[in-house]
């Protein structure tokens, strides 16, 4: 049992308002949900004191938290409302899960190492949250069993999105995810309207917006980057 503190409880706060309210995150679940999870327990032991840092940090395993406005950013981006089922691929520690168990009625992470996909477990219980389940597994090609999905957060990059991402996604929902470009990535909204029809292969019939520039790791799979 990992013992939170004051400290960190003001940390949060003051990273809620000054990393999150002053850069353009306005949606008050978003910032509600932020503000509720203790992210100092999702990152090792070595670099707690900086959990609140305007910063990604490293989890172990060549993977990273991303920095809390990115978080805050994926979740504002698929405008959850509170019923909907949503897919976190890239879970890492746990965190962005968390997160998101306070924005939906079901979550569920799929994570490729293990390792890390066990540490989100035990957190997560640890949390108290019920509604989210932690896969180990390809997350470029989603989770088939509970989807369509209303919404889809991807915490690592790629080219575009995946096919298999596209056709678990429910008519209106959105995906939201860093796309690969040069020298940075772009993190963008890709919203599936829905009357419209949807070439899965190519993205051709999803609308985009771009959120801005971003850094991540690859997304690592069969509708991904290869794992060198």
């Amino acid at each position: 049992m990992i013992r939170r503190g004051r400290d960190f409880d003001a940390q949060r706060a003051a990273m809620v308002e000054r990393q999150l309210r002053r850069r353009e995150i306005r949606d008050e679940r978003v910032l509600a949900a932020m503000g509720a999870v203790p992210r100092e327990l999702f990152v090792p032991d070595e670099v707690r004191r900086r959990a609140y840092a305007d910063a990604a940090l490293p989890i172990g395993l060549g993977q990273t938290i991303s920095q809390p406005w990115i978080v805050a950013a994926i979740c504002q981006g698929l405008r959850l409302e509170g019923s909907e089922r949503v897919l976190d691929v890239g879970a890492g520690s746990g965190y962005s899960t968390a997160v998101l168990a306070h924005l939906c009625e079901r979550v569920v992470g799929i994570e490729r190492f293990g390792e890390l996909a066990g540490r989100a477990k035990e957190r997560l219980t640890e949390l108290g949250l019920g509604n989210v389940g932690v896969i180990e597994g390809d997350g470029s090609v989603g989770y088939p069993p509970e989807a369509p999905y209303s919404g889809i957060a991807v915490h690592a990059t790629a080219p575009g999105p995946p096919p298999s991402l596209i056709d678990q996604l429910a008519p209106d929902a959105r995906l939201v995810m860093p796309v690969a470009s040069h020298g940075f990535d772009m993190l963008t909204v890709f919203h599936r309207p829905g009357d419209a029809e949807v070439d899965a292969s190519t993205a051709a019939g999803l609308d985009r917006e771009v959120i801005g520039p971003c850094r991540f790791v690859p997304l690592i799979g069969d509708e991904g980057f290869a794992d060198d």
